[in-house]
């Protein structure tokens, strides 16, 4: 039995909501830098399954334009992440208040 598209849309929902919830929950900003890096892939995955079911490729043309956007997104989060972690000693995203400007 084939799964279909209904099926891939609600797993990647599944995954956008999971991402977010560990975005708003958790503090630490290596793990809020990987749940959106799930928000990511649930995108990409809505959009491979929809290029799929409709005979298009340009749904991944976009998840590859996607894929290099979140690469340069995680490069400059964990390098701020060290940076932030050596010079205010905490990785505690409540503490660092003062980046909000």
């Amino acid at each position: 039995m084939p799964v279909g598209l209904p099926f891939y849309l609600a797993l990647s929902a599944v995954l956008f909501v999971i991402g977010g919830l560990g975005v708003l929950l958790r503090r630490d900003p290596l793990v809020m830098v990987m749940a959106i890096e799930l928000m990511w892939n649930a995108a990409n995955l809505a959009f491979v399954a929809a290029a799929r079911h409709y005979g298009d490729m340009g749904g991944q043309v976009f998840v590859f334009v996607v894929i290099t956007v979140a690469a340069a997104d995680v490069a400059i989060g964990l390098a701020l992440t060290v940076l932030l972690g050596r010079t205010r000693g905490t990785l505690d995203a409540d503490r660092l208040k003062w980046l909000r400007g």
